[in-house]
């Protein structure tokens, strides 16, 4: 599952792949690299594992990883071609969501590219531009579509699809903002548009603006636009993220807390990364290991079995499974058992994040 970060030039965007690459190449115990100059993968961040650890005296703790890529720059005509376009739109198509990076700070010393600060004005240009790619796909299946309908009524139940997602694209909206059906979004599959892409918008802010970023006026503008596409955004500081993932143990600790925050933005994003991307994690615990499995959010025992080993999914038996609140309070598996908080799971339950799990198998 890869995250694409785009924005304009200027707007902190490479600087903040940068942090989250030190980021995750800090985690020792698993091993977080940069794949390509422009590939990163990191660690998501989950308090949970370090508790099980400390509890099972685990020899090893493995996180769940999120990979992100560093999207080459736009300018207005990528549709077109125009500068790097054409490699912009190819790695976006590439990607499975899209985090924006929206300059939310004015400083004298950092060119902007359209020569103001103005938020909504550079997600336009952005959004305009996978708009205008987006409307040459369906018309081009459109085209098709009616084709074909000469010969088979059924297409006219896509061609419908693609004329309502149509007028949603020329009126310069994303084909996100619309409520789709579920047959609607099974038309659309093999479209692999662009703005129906999950997104993310992260407002980089200046350290001066930390304290109120919550009503700073570019950040209320950007979160206005956000909640007409659905989503949310993430204010962060990109320049001190930079220099907190520089840091780790007691001086990361210490630079938190004399910024009065609890934990640093880049593990809000990465966390909020991973939820965009409808993602969730189980647990397995032992003194070996404590490690989190990435699945999907609505996946049923079995399949997350798989995760682990081919084998557990074809010889599936029972999930042995309880919430990491219930094994927290209970201080041990074994009180667990005593109190009859562990569960015996059949091929349809659904996991829930945070489960702890044992499958029981036979192949």
């Amino acid at each position: 599952m890869k995250i694409g970060i785009v924005g304009l030039p200027n707007v902190g965007k490479s600087t903040m792949f940068n942090a989250i690459t030190n980021a995750g190449i800090e985690c020792a115990n698993y091993p977080f690299c940069t794949i390509e100059p422009n590939v990163g993968v990191v660690p998501v961040p989950d308090e949970r594992l370090e508790v099980l650890t400390k509890m099972y005296n685990a020899e090893k703790t493995t996180p769940a990883i999120v990979e992100f890529v560093d999207i080459a720059g736009l300018v207005k005509g990528a549709s077109k071609g125009e500068g790097l376009g054409n490699k912009f739109l190819s790695h976006i198509r590439e990607v499975d969501s899209i985090v924006e990076v929206v300059r939310c700070f004015e400083d004298p010393n950092v060119v902007h590219v359209d020569g103001s600060v103005d938020p909504i004005r550079d997600i336009e240009t952005i959004n305009l531009e996978l708009i205008f790619a987006d409307l040459e796909t369906i018309e081009k299946k459109l085209e098709r579509a009616k084709k074909m309908l000469k010969a088979d009524k059924k297409y006219q139940e896509e061609i419908d699809c693609l004329e309502k997602v149509k007028a949603t694209l020329e009126s310069g909206k994303s084909a996100r903002t619309l409520d789709l059906t579920e047959d609607e979004q099974n038309l659309l599959k093999d479209a692999f548009l662009l703005t129906l892409k999950p997104i993310l918008y992260v407002a980089n802010i200046s350290e001066e603006q930390l304290d109120n970023s919550e009503n700073d006026i570019y950040v209320q503008k950007v979160k206005e636009y956000a909640k007409q596409e659905k989503t949310d955004v993430i204010p962060l500081c990109v320049k001190i993220e930079e220099e907190l993932a520089s840091l780790d143990g007691e001086d990361k600790k210490e630079m938190l807390e004399a910024l009065g925050l609890e934990e640093s933005g880049l593990n809000k994003l990465i966390k909020a990364s991973y939820k965009l991307l409808g993602l969730m994690s189980f647990l397995t615990a032992g003194e070996p290991e404590v490690r989190a499995w990435t699945i999907k959010i609505g996946t049923k025992a079995p399949e997350a079995a798989g995760k682990i080993h081919s084998d557990i999914q074809r010889g599936f038996i029972k999930a042995e499974t309880i919430s990491y609140k219930d094994l927290v309070e209970c201080g041990s598996m074994q009180a667990a058992r005593e109190k009859g908080l562990v569960r015996s799971e059949g091929k349809d339950y659904v996991m829930q994040d945070g489960d702890i799990v044992l499958f029981r198998f036979n192949v």
